[in-house]
């Protein structure tokens, strides 16, 4: 996921695609405690996009409060 694209989609988008990557993640954990995950990294992966999606939300708020 690119930062760049993430800069286009309107904050409900972003929230929408939070919640997609908060159940993707819960997911993942349960697969890693049931030993049933195939590709570990990809927890990495998703942990980072949620850090991502969540700093460029907190940059439209701050623009938004700013205006």
């Amino acid at each position: 996921m690119n930062a760049a694209d993430l800069r286009d989609k309107t904050p409900d988008q972003l929230r929408e695609e939070l919640a997609t990557l908060k159940k993707e993640q819960f997911n993942l954990r349960f697969q890693a405690a049931t030993n049933q995950l195939e590709n570990p990294a990809r927890m990495r992966v998703v942990r980072r996009d949620v850090a991502r999606v969540k700093t460029i939300l907190n940059q439209k708020a701050a623009d938004a409060a700013a205006e």
